[in-house]
């Protein structure tokens, strides 16, 4: 028999990205429920070449279910993936900020540190990491593992999707009506998102960061175990999909541009586009939007600090930084017989 999968928030950009992925696996996948809330009860979604009807998450049977793929915010984790683990459903994995720093809840990107999954049985539930985290923290680990980072400095460049699908129907809107003269009207965002860039992705905390940039030190450190001094500014950009990140990484031991790179080619989850003698020899987020993988490229030496490197590190923020994830740790798990 092969698994039961539901995916709860199955109409957001997050869930109809889960089902997607889920069709390409190589799970042995029995049946597939798309739950949401009960305003799209019956609602069609797609999951490979056909259409599944939503189901209510009030009236659903979760004991039906090996696996739950959590995507539908922070408050409706908090109240249902207890719920859900209690009902019998085997593991629930989330993928909103809920579970990430409860010590009980293994926060996992399967090539970084996927033996982590383990720790689920405290609480039936794994946390996905924010989406800006995965891809750095999968550049950093084979980096790390080599030798021993001391500071990051990240800039991130995130695009509108990572603020949900009213975020990029903004973004849409006020392109749109720039060219026709009309004023665009922030609504999702704090100043206006077309044709400019917004340093603020969440709330602002004590000490100046805002939630998004304590997340990515807060986050990295619990899932790399490692006492890595993380200071970052997080910047949403108006594209759709991909983020970008430029990361400054000091080393304890000795690093170099070109040791680096043939260390990220060898990389899980890595590809390395690092042609600087060619034109365009980089990645952009438009060039990821669909794409399993990390790409890093600009590899180069950081000529004020020994043992220094910059990269410039791009990812699909609805895959690898959510959805994929998720998949992964699920794959993890069957693949160690935890589920």
């Amino acid at each position: 028999m092969g698994l039961k999968i539901a995916v709860v928030g199955a109409t957001g950009n997050v869930g109809t990205e889960m089902l997607t992925i889920l069709d390409e696996s190589d799970l042995n996948i029995e049946k597939v429920y798309a739950v949401a809330s009960r305003r799209s009860l019956g609602r069609a979604v797609s999951y490979g070449d056909r259409d599944i009807k939503c189901l209510d998450i009030e009236q659903f049977n979760f004991s039906s279910v090996d696996i739950v793929l959590m995507s539908a915010g922070g408050k409706v984790s908090k109240e249902w993936s207890p719920k859900i683990v209690k009902a019998g459903c085997k593991v629930v994995i989330d993928n909103s900020s809920a579970w990430r720093m409860d010590i009980d809840v293994p926060l996992v990107v399967p090539e970084v540190n996927a033996d982590a999954v383990a720790g689920f049985a405290k609480k039936g539930i794994i946390a996905n990491p924010n989406c800006s985290t995965i891809q750095m923290v999968v550049a950093l680990k084979p980096l790390h593992d080599a030798a021993t980072i001391k500071r990051v400095v990240v800039s991130t460049y995130q695009s509108t999707s990572g603020g949900g699908r009213a975020a990029m129907d903004e973004l849409w809107i006020q392109t749109k009506g720039i060219y026709v003269n009309d004023t665009p009207t922030p609504e999702v965002f704090p100043k206006q998102i077309a044709f400019n860039v917004i340093p603020q992705i969440d709330v602002f905390m004590d000490g100046g960061d805002t939630k998004e940039e304590w997340k990515m030190k807060a986050e990295t450190m619990k899932i790399m175990e490692a006492k890595i001094k993380v200071t970052a500014t997080c910047v949403r950009v108006p594209t759709f999909i991909g983020h970008a990140e430029a990361i400054n990484i000091e080393f304890e031991n000795d690093m170099n541009a070109d040791r680096a790179r043939e260390i990220l080619r060898e990389s899980p989850g890595i590809m390395v586009y690092d042609k600087p003698e060619e034109k365009g020899g980089y990645m952009t987020p438009v060039e990821v939007s669909g794409e399993f993988a990390t790409y890093v490229s600009r590899i180069r030496d950081d000529s004020t600090r020994d043992n220094t490197i910059n990269l410039w590190c791009v990812g699909d923020n609805l895959r690898k930084g959510a959805a994929l994830n998720a998949v992964q740790i699920a794959e993890v798990m069957v693949n160690k017989g935890l589920v």
